[in-house]
């Protein structure tokens, strides 16, 4: 199976943007893949995700201001963050999902949103 990669993560001041990658070993083209985020002491929290036949989905709180896409030729996931408040600071993981197979998850990247 997969495994995953992200990076891309850091310190952004409030209002500023980042994109994270999330880099898979193998294909990913059968893979519907997601972000997700979780700050201590809170359940993983599901931010978006984008199906193999590229629909995306996402959570309202982020609508309008993060993309996902995904490059399956470079086996690679992004999110593109704009508009960062310091509400979006946690550690963020990609996700490859697929039917009767149990989710692939990444180690995570931290964002941290602070002036």
């Amino acid at each position: 199976q997969v495994q995953l990669v992200e990076s891309g993560g850091g310190l952004v001041q409030p209002g500023g943007s980042l994109r994270l990658s999330c880099a898979a070993s193998g294909s990913i083209s059968s893979y519907a893949m997601g972000w997700y985020r979780q700050v201590p002491g809170l359940s993983r929290e599901f931010i978006a995700t984008i199906t193999s036949g590229g629909t995306t989905n996402y959570i309202d709180s982020v609508k309008g201001r993060f993309a996902i896409s995904r490059d399956n030729t470079k086996n690679t996931v992004y999110l593109q963050m704009n508009g960062l408040k310091p509400e979006d600071t946690a550690v963020y993981y990609c996700r490859a999902s697929r039917l009767f197979r149990d989710p692939i998850w990444g180690q995570g990247t931290q964002v941290t949103v602070s002036s």
